[in-house]
């Protein structure tokens, strides 16, 4: 993978040109920007080639916009190679895209308020093949860590080697932003049982963290970090990820995620999606 995708937002309204742009230098990338523009011009009373010319300086204005944003963060002689469409919808164009060379697509975070709504966000952490990059306006702070969370009770295979290219792809980001590396593995206890009293939930947890020892100490060899570095924690999953995420300073979270379709996906977000409505930090989400 040779290049990084950078979806750029409005001028200053988000982070992803200069973290795209930071990452793309620390890791020897080819550095592709695209930027969306629309209006409906239906309504304006004008023919065909009065809406083409509309169109037009439309999309210059915002190309001009991007241009100037890339020279105050690199410099005229930025050699970024940068594309402007016109698009309502930009997710269609930005999956197609990713489906070649990218280490990653870089976008500003902008989580879904709506269940009647899909997100450019949740189109992306579903269909998306690179992986996502999600930012947020938190600048990264020096001191501050990694966090990559992994589902040791998967018994898939392929899951299995999403929970190993998740805590190897956060190892690199460590090691290249030269910061601390945790992993969070949560131990989710059933609600159900624990409300008629069919079992205590602490009692779980702690047989169940035994029982995911093997496990642990088998990812933690195949990858080459120390069993210290993982962490085993009881409690629903998207919540404890947020609050272990807050309490360790970290300023990316690495995280796998398996993309849903049709009207279930519209109703159950997975893990991933739920940890972005809480989360205040960038990001990573990988796919098997």
């Amino acid at each position: 993978m040779s290049k990084i995708l950078i979806v750029a937002g409005l001028e200053d309204k988000c982070a992803a040109t200069s973290r795209g742009l930071q990452l793309a230098e620390l890791m020897d990338l080819q550095v592709e920007v695209v930027a969306f523009a629309y209006a409906n011009l239906k309504r304006l009373k004008l023919d065909k080639s009065g809406i083409a010319d509309v169109k037009q300086r439309l999309l210059n204005q915002r190309r001009q916009a991007v241009d100037a944003q890339l020279e105050r963060l690199v410099g005229p002689e930025h050699r970024a190679k940068v594309s402007v469409i016109w698009s309502e919808n930009v997710h269609p164009w930005i999956i197609k895209r990713a489906a070649g060379d990218y280490a990653a697509v870089i976008k500003g975070r902008h989580p879904s308020e709506s269940m009647g709504y899909t997100s450019t966000d949740w189109h992306l952490l579903r269909e998306c093949k690179a992986p996502v990059l999600l930012v947020s306006r938190q600048k990264w702070k020096k001191g501050s860590a990694i966090m990559a969370t992994v589902d040791l009770e998967a018994t898939a295979k392929a899951k299995q080697s999403l929970n190993a290219d998740v805590i190897t792809t956060a190892r690199h980001y460590a090691e290249m932003l030269q910061v601390d590396l945790s992993v969070l593995c949560v131990i989710d206890v059933p609600t159900l049982l624990v409300d008629f009293d069919l079992i205590d939930a602490r009692t779980y947890a702690n047989e169940r963290m035994k029982e995911l020892q093997p496990a642990l100490a088998a990812l933690a060899k195949k990858t080459g970090l120390p069993v210290s570095k993982f962490k085993l924690k009881r409690g629903p999953v998207a919540k404890t990820i947020v609050s272990e995420a807050a309490e360790s300073k970290a300023q990316l979270v690495v995280m796998g995620t398996v993309g849903r379709r049709g009207v279930r996906a519209q109703l159950l977000g997975n893990t991933a999606e739920e940890a972005l409505q809480l989360l205040k930090t960038d990001t990573l989400t990988l796919k098997p």
